[in-house]
């Protein structure tokens, strides 16, 4: 999603400019590639590339069929077999031993296009299904491309409705956005990736003292929504904090009120304040979140959870699976930075229903099909 945001606000700057601009998207990967299917890059007509479709090897060659494209307005279908001598010594060779497939399409202004199905997925706050068509088969044939935004409160159309097997798709889109996967089906002489994107992580940092710093720029590398809570007006200020999306100064009590929370919010819970954090965690822990770390000692977080008790506050088996104290993966931190490195990472894990292990150990492949 990070990536895609990115392409929007880099395409609304090329309108802006009065640059004429195209879209490339990985629709098809065999075998193995730097990205998967679903990765994007955004070229304009002078050569500004916003996204990335493998790991710089691939963007040079796409700049230029992507003027093409601009040149033309016709969507084009590039494969690049990174398997084959001859695109190794085009300089294309990945080592990563696929075939990638990806389409370029114009983006014309003024009328619906690839970039405002983005936008569509964007503004749903939720999961979004993106369908794109396109045939293998005869790389001539018209390349139908972004024809779909699917989301569980609208539908938004870019030629979906002049394809004879519009019916099939859409279903199979229902589908996807209601299992939450993406796939890639063929239909006739045509072949569609059906992607279904993944919500923003939120994330609610409970306490504005110098570590939740570095906790919030990481976040923001990463496009997660930032959310900064503390009842002291002079540290949860838009100074120490400019990539918070929110800045509330509130009493434990309050907090929640202010806050939209989904399956996709993690809280991290860093005050140093005692007090503060039993009596937020108590209002926090019957909303069921899907993670809570703590900072602090694990002796800490096991005398909170004892006082919640005895206070008549229900502590389910569901709450102490989300509740992860001390707060981080274990990679030897010592620093602000690095704890913030650990919690960031376990974050990421946990919604990727991940372990957090180290890849080399990882005997299957580390993309699923």
């Amino acid at each position: 999603m990070k990536e895609i945001i990115d392409i929007v606000a880099a395409y609304e700057q090329a309108v802006k400019s009065g640059k004429r601009t195209a879209l490339a998207t990985v629709v098809l990967v065999e075998g193995s590639a730097y990205r998967r299917a679903g990765a994007r890059m955004l070229i304009t007509e002078d050569g500004q590339l916003t996204g990335a479709i493998s790991g710089g090897c691939l963007e040079g060659d796409a700049l230029r069929k992507a003027r093409m494209v601009i040149l033309q307005q016709e969507p084009l279908l590039v494969t690049y077999d990174t398997m084959d001598d001859d695109d190794a010594k085009l300089g294309v060779g990945l080592g990563c031993n696929g075939i990638i497939h990806i389409l370029i399409e114009p983006i014309n202004d003024g009328q619906t296009n690839p970039v405002t199905l983005l936008k569509a997925a964007i503004a749903s706050r939720g999961y979004a299904v993106l369908v794109t068509v396109f045939s293998i088969a005869d790389r001539k044939a018209r390349q139908p491309g972004s024809c779909l935004c699917l989301t569980a409160n609208q539908n938004l159309l870019n030629g979906l409705e002049k394809l004879p097997y519009q019916h099939e798709l859409f279903d199979d889109a229902k589908n996807a956005l209601n299992k939450q996967r993406s796939s890639v089906n063929a239909y006739e002489d045509y072949t569609a990736f059906i992607e279904c994107v993944k919500p923003l992580i939120s994330l609610v940092v409970i306490g504005a003292g110098n570590d939740a710093v570095p906790l919030t720029k990481i976040a923001s590398v990463l496009g997660w929504n930032i959310t900064v809570a503390d009842g002291r007006p002079n540290y949860a200020t838009a100074e120490r904090f400019p990539s918070a999306n929110k800045l509330l100064i509130a009493k434990p009590d309050l907090v929640l009120t202010n806050l939209e929370i989904n399956k996709w919010t993690a809280f991290v819970l860093m005050t140093h304040n005692y007090n503060y954090e039993i009596a937020f965690l108590k209002k926090l822990l019957p909303l069921q979140p899907s993670y809570i770390g703590i900072l602090g000692p694990r002796k800490k977080l096991e005398r909170m959870l004892d006082e919640l008790e005895a206070g008549g506050t229900t502590i389910t088996s569901g709450n102490l699976e989300t509740i992860h104290g001390p707060v981080g993966l274990d990679i030897g931190s010592e620093t602000a930075e690095e704890i913030a490195l650990s919690i960031i990472a376990e974050i990421k894990a946990v919604f990727a229903s991940r372990n957090g292990k180290s890849l080399k150990y990882k005997t299957s492949l580390i993309h699923s099909a």
